[in-house]
């Protein structure tokens, strides 16, 4: 029975091909580590997070963007990776803040990575769905996108979306067209809450943990202050993420939303009535996809 559902994904995915996972890019000349520089280097296009028990590593973006298409290769922290948590998500600063999130939360061996997806509007985030990997994502570089333009938000592993967070501005629901944000990316011990709810700890005896980042391609709009924020929404040629295009996925791409949120999700906050006291998210009742 695995093998045949080993067989059905490889059929599915090479069915709705994307693109290549490759992309183009030099970390060295649009990131600067920014924390834990003491055990961690910059290399060209890698970049190796280290955690152990004195520091975690962070990085973060030279230029801070509003609308794009940012695109990162990342490879996991192999084995036992119970407690730690590798983030990839852009954000600007200060207490109303806007941030765009995709973390993954370690496991211990032989157990699934958690991708847990969220979104900050001025501040107020609690918009969280998870995921299963339908892959091991420590056994090689997979592509991680974001597309984040003036209609939606756009999570996508290896071109495959897994969520779509639409704006619903004119509704009077919050969305992140205001505030230019960097990217950042970073490994540390989050290990009071990222796995089992904090019930599995990390195993310090399995350290240094290793995540690697390859080929950080931000192909996006720069921030140049408030006039951005008309500039950067325009659909020229230049901002593409913006065009009609991308204003809705395709057919072929709702299909692999719907395979991978039919298979793979394991928590929707859309769907949980009790966490909210019945009073659902505005955004909630209304399609996003």
């Amino acid at each position: 029975m695995a093998c045949f559902r080993v067989l059905c994904v490889a059929l599915f995915l090479s069915a709705f091909a994307f693109h290549s996972s490759t992309v183009n890019g030099s970390i060295i000349k649009s990131m600067y580590i920014s924390w834990g520089a003491q055990h961690t280097a910059i290399e060209g296009d890698d970049l190796a997070l280290v955690l152990d028990q004195s520091s975690g590593t962070g990085a973060q973006s030279k230029k801070t963007f509003l609308f794009g298409n940012i695109e990162m290769l990342i490879k996991f922290v192999p084995g036992n990776s119970a407690g730690t948590v590798t983030a990839y998500y852009l954000s600007s600063t200060g207490d109303k803040h806007d941030e765009i999130d995709f973390e993954f939360l370690g496991n211990s061996s032989g157990q699934p990575y958690t991708l847990h997806t969220n979104v900050y509007i001025q501040g107020v985030g609690n918009r969280e769905q998870q995921f299963y990997p339908w892959f091991d994502p420590s056994a090689d570089y997979h592509n991680y996108t974001i597309h984040w333009n003036k209609n939606a938000i756009v999570w996508y592993v290896d071109g495959i979306p897994l969520r779509v967070f639409r704006n619903y501005e004119s509704k009077g629901i919050p969305y992140p067209s205001q505030q230019g944000m960097r990217v950042y990316t970073s490994l540390w011990n989050a290990d009071e809450w990222a796995t089992r709810g904090g019930l599995v700890k990390t195993d310090w005896n399995s350290a240094p943990f290793i995540a690697r980042i390859r080929n950080f391609r931000p192909r996006a709009c720069f921030w140049n202050g408030p006039v951005s924020i008309s500039q950067c929404s325009l659909p020229s040629p230049a901002n593409w993420w913006n065009t009609p295009a991308f204003n809705q996925l395709s057919a072929a791409k709702m299909g692999q939303m719907n395979w991978v949120r039919n298979n793979y999700m394991i928590y929707d906050y859309c769907k949980d009535a009790k966490r909210f006291n019945g009073v659902m998210p505005a955004e909630c009742s209304l399609p996003q996809f």
